[in-house]
């Protein structure tokens, strides 16, 4: 087995798992606080397929990471109608928390499990044993990123409903006339920027160095569980 293909078969998992429980925590806490547009349109399920985005979820982080580019890319959105919501400015901002804050929790699982799992070894790890520390690895950092990247005040990130709900209304108006305007500043920030000026990458220099940190903590609490 190549080095390729095993860390495909790592990563696409932790991938999958990571982007599907975050996108089901919107729709869930959407449904609990009074819009249950994603109930309705089935999209509550835990079925990857059903959140897959072919050009997102697929074509574009695989460019991406062909080209050496920084690789990101979406799911397919779980809908929310804020009006539908009991309230609609803060029930949007705790719907906007559910997708990052999932992550976190699912970063936390990680590392308890890494833990437990580093607690049984006696030597450093051989085949599976090598494997499954990767896997913990690329887990807990996948989900440290996906949270931190999504806090990113760009539309149409969920920091950026979190930033509106935040506003004074009449700014939050003012701000929100951005969002059909995020997926091109998308690009811009994200390629075209770092192309032109690769000292300034928002991905290297913003989100990277908060990620970094975090991973620190959760191995930490790993280390913790481990009993090291």
């Amino acid at each position: 087995m190549t080095e390729t293909v095993l860390l495909a078969l790592i990563l696409i998992p932790c991938l999958v798992i990571a982007i599907v429980f975050h996108e089901v925590a919107h729709g869930w806490v959407a449904n609990m606080l009074g819009d249950p547009t994603a109930k309705e349109q089935r999209r509550l399920s835990l079925n990857p397929l059903r959140h897959v985005d072919p050009v997102g979820t697929v074509i574009l982080p695989g460019v991406l990471a062909l080209t050496g580019a920084p690789v990101f890319g979406w799911a397919k959105p779980v809908p929310v109608v804020q009006r539908r919501l009991n309230n609609p400015r803060l029930g949007m901002m705790a719907v906007a928390v559910a997708g990052p804050g999932t992550n976190l929790i699912l970063a936390t699982i990680g590392a308890v499990l890494f833990g437990l799992f580093l607690g049984t070894l006696t030597a450093p790890p051989t085949g599976l044993g090598e494997i499954a520390f990767m896997a913990f690895n690329y887990f807990i950092v996948i989900n440290l990123f996906l949270a931190l990247f999504n806090l990113l005040p760009i539309p149409p990130f969920d920091g950026s409903h979190i930033v509106e709900g935040l506003l004074p209304p009449h700014l939050a108006r003012s701000y929100a006339k951005l969002r059909p305007f995020g997926f091109p500043l998308l690009f811009v920030l994200l390629l075209v920027i770092p192309y032109l000026f690769p000292s300034l990458g928002i991905v290297e220099n913003v989100v990277v160095p908060p990620v970094e940190w975090a991973r620190e903590k959760f191995m930490a609490l790993a280390l913790f569980v481990a009993g090291g």
